[in-house]
């Protein structure tokens, strides 16, 4: 376990540079989960993620010596973003290797910061061998994202804040990749509430920390796949799965759709901007692998907000047509005038509001006079859908629908 003591250090020191994040009662996701649901709101730190609590009471614990070396760290975005705000703040020089398929988002939040970044490797783990190599052959100090006792300390702090506002918690939910987060946070909840239940929540296209876990003892991935770039961790480390094993309760996993729904559900229903790793733990809460909490008093911890526009809008437009709200429909036509005028007006009879219109005329697949048409609607959910396409069927509409 990392010493209480030492945390409650970190949590003195990070004073005036780290923002107290709320920690507050969600109403909506208790309902759909059944128990009495609190969430710590690290996306609203000041780094968009609790990254930065780990880094700046790293940096502020080393020498002046070590700090004129300059600082180097390997990185998925958000422990980069802290290790680059805090060496900004103590005016050194910091360099960061993050993996290539970073989103632009968290390389320009780097930047941001001043440090100078070099994008290498295909994941976590091989930007991380280079900045390991890269450090040492430039005498640079590296600052690891996870199993820095230094590091894992400042994470804890998130505990002690949590415990402060609501001390009688039944069990805390924590995302959980390379493990410095959950062995930071679960050493506090288990020195000063015994009782909470520790859970951690693991991508399923990450496994390793979770059978490792299982296990007991490190078992490394082959490979990593998962929307939740932020606990993609692919080898497991000794250091913090000793602490995991020590003071956690049991490890979960949530799948891509799974982590996917939850940031869709914390964007409209708790208005709240989460990235995959974040949304972990309320995914695990929605979909029912923690079904065994229901009438408990649960804090889940949300660990960032620096979700790609990319991916978040790919996320949105799957959720909207899986709710009911949007579909696409291919029709077979006569290709002559007012043929599309008809369907259209249709259409509109129903409702149904058209926001995009393609118009094939040359697919090998038709029938000489003949045009397909393919219809994007918003809708008002499943029965009015089913009623476009009986519609459609009436009127003899040769159609496919995309899902």
């Amino acid at each position: 376990m990392v010493d209480l003591q030492t945390i409650y250090e970190a949590h003195e020191r990070i004073k005036g540079t780290v923002v107290e994040t709320p920690f507050a009662f969600a109403p909506r996701l208790s309902e759909e989960c059944g128990c009495e649901v609190y969430l710590k709101k690290e996306n609203l730190q000041v780094t968009g993620a609790f990254k930065i609590r780990g880094a700046y009471n790293k940096i502020a614990s080393l020498t002046e010596n070590e700090r004129q070396c300059g600082v180097i760290a390997a990185s998925a975005g958000n422990h980069a973003q802290g290790v680059a705000m805090a060496a900004q703040i103590f005016g050194i020089k910091a360099l960061i290797v993050m993996p290539e398929s970073t989103p632009l988002t968290k390389i320009n939040g780097v930047r941001y910061y001043g440090a100078e970044v070099i994008l290498a490797g295909g994941n976590y783990d091989e930007a991380y061998a280079y900045a390991s190599a890269y450090g040492t052959e430039h005498g640079l100090v590296f600052i690891h994202p996870f199993t820095d006792p230094a590091v894992m300390a400042g994470q804890g702090t998130i505990a002690l804040e949590m415990l402060d506002t609501i001390p009688d918690l039944d069990a805390v939910v924590i995302p959980v990749g390379g493990g410095g987060l959950i062995s930071g946070m679960a050493s506090a909840i288990k020195a000063l509430s015994p009782k909470t239940e520790v859970i951690g929540v693991s991508a399923a296209g990450a496994p390793a920390m979770r059978e490792s876990f299982d296990a007991k003892r490190p078992i490394d991935s082959t490979s990593v796949r998962t929307i939740a770039d932020g606990i993609a961790v692919r080898d497991t480390s000794e250091i913090t799965l000793n602490h995991i094993l020590g003071c956690v309760d049991r490890i979960v996993s949530v799948d891509d759709e799974e982590i996917a729904n939850a940031i869709l559900f914390l964007l409209e229903r708790q208005k709240l901007v989460v990235e995959g790793a974040g949304a972990a733990g309320v995914a695990a809460m929605l979909h029912g692998t923690l079904s065994d909490l229901k009438g408990k008093k649960v804090g889940v911890v949300l660990s960032g907000g620096n979700v790609d526009v990319t991916l978040l809008s790919v996320i949105i437009e799957k959720g909207l047509i899986k709710s009911g709200r949007k579909m696409k429909v291919t029709v077979t036509l006569v290709d002559k005038p007012g043929a599309l005028m008809q369907l259209t007006q249709m259409l509109q009879g129903l409702n149904a509001n058209i926001v995009h219109i393609a118009y094939d005329r040359t697919s090998t697949t038709l029938a000489y006079g003949d045009a397909n048409v393919t219809i994007h609607l918003e809708t008002k959910g499943e029965e009015h859908q089913s009623q476009i396409r009986a519609l459609l069927k009436e009127h003899r509409y040769l159609s496919s629908e995309e899902h």
